[in-house]
């Protein structure tokens, strides 16, 4: 995916404000506009502006934008943004810079970072005049948690960081804190909604909702997809020969495994049922591996050259001929 330098398209320096950033895209909607310019791409620039001052004129989107970016290098071949780039920024509804550019012109780039969803009417704009009562708008964060609060529940005190404008015009970041309660069975993805946390209403309105879309922190030995949870489990040869009953962990405390003998490396066993709890609780997959030692002392080697003449007439490759 190529990068999109929003600011080399509305042609506006890093540090520009609120201000510049709208008068360089009015200037260059009228000179790219379909319905009026000549030039031979100008449907394309319109659309290029357009998605730049989606970004640029929101501050929560322009202050994670611009911390993405800084990550970026110039030259730099293939974009890909982490999946916790925007982990704890809180975006509110941005609204279309104008009635011909839908959610279908974004580009896969702008889709990636913010969604389709991300570009949605903001429900406090030209709401300022006098006794005009409006509610606030929703806003939307993601935050990440540990595979094993979706086991159990918990209680999390979690850190955001929305932004406002600062007296030089340049979005400024302010960080809050909140006390989640992260119910037990939520899957990556799935959102919490805390009511009455977004924006504050206009004239007495009530406050918009926030809602927190989950992600799972990394962990070293789980994978999760969907409600299931997989673990790759390293055997030792004769556990895989001979079979054998284990402990594994889990995360939701250590279970006994059952190998069968004869068991190949990359079996795959399930679980059922002991994957992330719902209504439909998921499964746990367990992926064997076979790992030799590291060294072999000299009895070692000689009891592996037994079973190697022991089991001479043993071909794993026939199959592939020759």
């Amino acid at each position: 995916m190529e990068f999109k330098d929003y600011y080399q398209l509305l042609d506006v320096a890093k540090d520009a404000s609120q201000d510049d950033i709208k008068r360089a895209y009015r200037k260059l909607a009228r000179k790219y506009h379909p319905d009026v310019s000549k030039e031979i791409d100008a449907e394309e620039r319109f659309k290029e502006v357009g998605e730049a001052y989606e970004v640029l004129k929101d501050p929560e989107k322009r202050s994670a934008y611009d911390q993405l970016g800084a990550n970026w290098k110039a030259g730099q071949e293939g974009f890909q943004p982490p999946p916790d780039w925007n982990a704890g920024f809180e975006f509110h509804g941005g609204g279309f810079t104008s009635d011909q550019f839908g959610a279908a012109d974004y580009s896969d780039f702008f889709e990636q970072l913010f969604g389709r969803g991300a570009a949605g009417f903001n429900a406090s704009s030209g709401a300022s005049r006098a006794g005009y009562h409006a509610p606030g708008e929703n806003s939307h964060a993601k935050v990440f948690i540990d595979i094993e609060d979706a086991y159990h529940g918990a209680s999390r005190s979690l850190s955001l960081r929305s932004t406002v404008l600062g007296e030089d015009g340049r979005p400024q970041i302010k960080e809050r804190t909140l006390n989640v309660k992260i119910p037990k069975g939520v899957k990556e993805g799935q959102s919490i909604r805390l009511k009455g946390q977004g924006s504050p209403g206009l004239g007495g309105g009530q406050a918009g909702d926030l809602y927190l879309e989950i992600g799972f922190n990394p962990h070293s030995i789980y994978h999760v997809d969907g409600h299931d949870v997989s673990l790759e489990l390293p055997i030792t040869p004769w556990e895989a020969a001979l079979g054998n009953k284990i402990q594994i962990p889990t995360p939701d405390g250590k279970v006994d495994l059952k190998i069968p003998p004869g068991s190949s490396s990359g079996k795959r066993m399930r679980l059922k049922g002991r994957g992330i709890p719902g209504k439909s609780p998921g499964d746990f997959y367990v992926t064997l591996e076979i790992v030799l030692p590291n060294t072999l002392s000299d009895k070692e080697k000689s009891l592996y050259k037994t079973l190697q003449q022991e089991s001479g007439s043993f071909n794993p490759r026939a199959k592939l001929g020759g």
